[in-house]
């Protein structure tokens, strides 16, 4: 017999006689819905569950040969096709360009809790969208490509707050984009080009926010100043839009048909925040000092937005108003003309000769905040492109410790390693020059952008990324081998890729460099196990941190061990280490490369060599040698 709810039964022992016919009325009906609805009354395991959906589907020929009814679909050895598991649980459905259709029954999918990922991009469904706001846990939904049409109630989407990735792309959608996207307060890529949408742009303010293709639309009005950091190129195809963002300034009727709403609401909030100011002025009288250069936490955004292609604008403004003078040369220094003046050393001239003043003069983008600093894209008026990272957290160090530090660094030449061009030494700001590499972060390339990823981030290209990651950290453990870590920061946001997909390592050999205690122990470095718990640093914490990338690329999942606060992100080690121990292994694979079948032995090979550099015992991890061997191992199977 189906179980009834506990409020029933409690409600029996507190009714009162006279309510006794209109409550056993109620029963009644509530009896008639829970026994006539399956998914109330009984519930049915995974294997029924995907059966039941992909009876509601057409064309299930690719599903037809290994998803049998009383088979378990995460089975080791004769697992369903198109489906993503985690252990024994179903957690994902990858049915993209599968030639599907019908009408999708979404009800069977309740019965699959720890589902995360939908995918059913490039298919031929058709109609309004499926009730897919009835799977609340989703954290990514594909369904781009397709015939699907209609409007999507403004709401849809307000039961769906683990969302991070909306790909509704390339469909017949209309009306208004649903403003239920707002709130999701986990939006990482929206994806709505190519359909029929009409309206004005609600304002997606969102810091997790990271990619937006509003492209080919019917969008009207004047384009949110929230999402101007997105640049031009999201906005194309939209005849009507308007504002600073594309170039086209808006009519004064759009701009009052903009304003009219708000009106009233500017009054409201102009008291607020005059009340805050107020409130604000008090509390820094009574402070002593200010505590602007605390540095918060790094965070997941940090690494997005250093590596997201579209900037807000600024100049890079010089610190006093003396003027330079002087000419650069190679190896030497840009000598200044007034009292007090400081150099910019050039330590490599590979790339032209440039001084302070070119610096200044160029405009900037912001590119984002680090541990270590900020962060500055800068073109010259030569045409070089370069990051100045302005380091806070070095500022008690004298220039002659300075100058040898990078000098050394300027030394380095090795494919891997991002090249320092110059530097520059002031007691109270340290500016550090080198290339900028236009590709990004493999962090945004793995989690900020999906049709990069899907589109570049193949198996071999994923391979070449890890070998030529552990070659340069090889090359790094060789030549500061006196450091206790050579690197000390090595994570995905560190890690730049080229035209070619060959990685470069950033931000090394600095931990020599930090005098803040706190801003140390946020390095990479102190994430190994020994770190954490004994404040021990070595070598080989910058192993356990090469482990967590080859983890990280071969799961395509964002690790916890990132993250300050382990909230958030995907356990890699635990994971890594609990699926050897079963010999399910080729479950963990990011499914965008599992597809290379012929390709698995040595995916799981590299696995097992991201499971050794991140073993708890440092004694028993191996060291920065033997991982880029048995690496290059893996590419010779």
């Amino acid at each position: 017999m189906a179980a009834v709810p506990l409020v029933i039964l409690l409600s029996l022992r507190t009714i009162s006689p006279r309510k006794h016919r209109l409550f056993l009325l109620r029963i009644s009906i509530f009896f008639f819905i829970f026994l006539s609805n399956p998914h109330l009354s009984f519930s049915i395991s995974e294997d029924e569950a995907l059966i039941k959906f992909k009876e509601s589907l057409r064309n299930t020929t690719i599903l037809d040969s290994s998803w049998h009814k009383g088979t378990s679909p995460c089975d080791k050895i004769k697992k369903w096709a198109r489906v993503q598991c985690d252990g024994n649980t179903v957690t994902g459905l990858i049915l993209d360009e599968a030639g599907l259709s019908g009408e999708i029954d979404v009800d069977p999918l309740l019965a699959l809790p720890e589902l995360r990922v939908l995918e059913i991009a490039n298919n031929t469904f058709s109609g309004t969208i499926p009730e897919f706001f009835m799977l609340g846990a989703l954290k990514s939904l594909y369904i781009d490509g397709n015939q699907f049409s209609g409007e999507i109630p403004k709401d849809f989407f307000s039961r769906m707050g683990s969302l991070k990735k909306v790909w509704l792309a390339n469909n017949k959608f209309s009306g208004l984009i649903p403003e239920s996207l707002v709130n999701l307060k986990n939006l990482m890529e929206l994806h709505l080009e190519n359909n029929a949408f009409s309206g004005r742009i609600p304002s997606f303010s969102q810091a997790s926010l990271t990619y937006v293709n509003l492209r080919n639309n019917k969008l009207e009005g004047e384009i949110p100043q929230s999402m101007s950091r997105f640049g031009v190129e999201p906005f194309k195809g939209n005849a009507e839009l308007c504002g600073q963002q594309i170039g086209k300034e808006c009519s004064k009727e759009t701009k009052k048909n903009e304003e009219a709403p708000m009106s009233k609401m500017k009054w409201i909030i102009l008291g607020i925040v005059v009340g805050l100011l107020l409130l604000t002025i008090l509390f820094r009288f009574k402070r002593k000092e200010d505590h602007f250069d605390k540095l918060g936490k790094e965070n997941f955004v940090e690494g997005l937005d250093v590596a997201s292609s579209s900037r807000k604008s600024m100049s890079i403004q010089r610190k006093g108003s003396e003027s330079l003078r002087g000419s650069s040369r190679s190896g030497g220094s840009m000598k200044g003309g007034g009292k007090g003046m400081e150099d910019l050393v050039l330590v490599n001239s590979e790339k032209g000769t440039f001084g302070l003043p070119d610096l200044m003069k160029a405009a900037a983008e912001v590119l984002g905040n680090g541990v270590l600093g900020s962060a500055f894209k800068a073109k010259m008026g030569n045409g070089l492109s370069v990051v100045v990272k302005r380091l806070r957290e070095m500022n008690k160090m004298n220039r002659d410790v300075f100058d040898a530090e990078m000098m050394k660094l300027g030394k380095l030449r090795h494919r891997n390693i991002l090249q320092l061009l110059a530097y520059h030494y002031r007691k109270e700001e340290k500016l550090i020059v080198s290339e900028y590499v236009p590709k990004g972060s493999l962090l945004y390339l793995l989690h900020g952008d999906r049709g990069l990823s899907h589109a570049h981030l193949n198996w071999p290209t994923r391979l070449k990324i890890v070998q030529g990651v552990a070659s340069g950290m090889c090359y790094l453990h060789l030549e500061f081998a006196s450091y206790a870590v050579p690197h000390g920061n090595l994570k995905s946001s560190n890690i730049l890729l080229n035209e070619n997909y060959e990685p470069l390592l950033s931000d090394y050999a600095f931990y020599p460099l930090i005098n803040n205690a706190e801003i140390v122990q946020s390095l990479s470095a102190y994430k190994a196990p020994e770190a954490i718990q004994h404040q021990h640093l070595s070598p080989k914490c910058d192993v356990y941190c090469l482990g967590i990338i080859i983890l990280e690329i071969l799961t395509g999942k964002f690790p916890l061990q990132y993250l300050d606060n382990q909230k958030g992100g995907t356990d890699v080690v635990q994971w890594a280490q609990s699926a050897i121990a079963d010999k399910r292994e080729s479950e963990l694979i990011d499914p965008e490369i599992a597809s290379a079948t012929d390709s698995i032995e040595q995916m799981v090979k590299l696995l097992h060599v991201g499971a050794a550099c991140t073993i708890s015992d440092p004694d028993m991890r191996i060291d920065m040698k033997e991982a880029l061997r048995r690496i290059d191992d893996v590419s010779l199977t």
